[in-house]
């Protein structure tokens, strides 16, 4: 003899497992790591520290021109 199996509760649980499934594929192929995150995170600010210590200033004349 088989259990009674309510169909309602057995397709939410089939597309829970189904979306659970997709996550999981999506977190190999788009996620990064803690430690990727932060490596970028620090390449930015060193770039943009970089590029704001090496900045030339303009110095605007009275007659408009540079």
């Amino acid at each position: 003899m088989s259990d009674i199996v309510n169909l309602r509760q057995f397709k939410k649980k089939k597309a829970r497992d189904a979306k659970e499934k997709q996550a999981d594929q999506n977190r190999i192929l788009f996620g990064r790591t803690k430690v990727e995150k932060d490596f970028a995170r620090e390449e930015t600010r060193k770039s943009e520290r970089f590029l704001d210590v090496n900045r030339l200033e303009r110095k605007d004349d009275a007659d408009g021109e540079l």
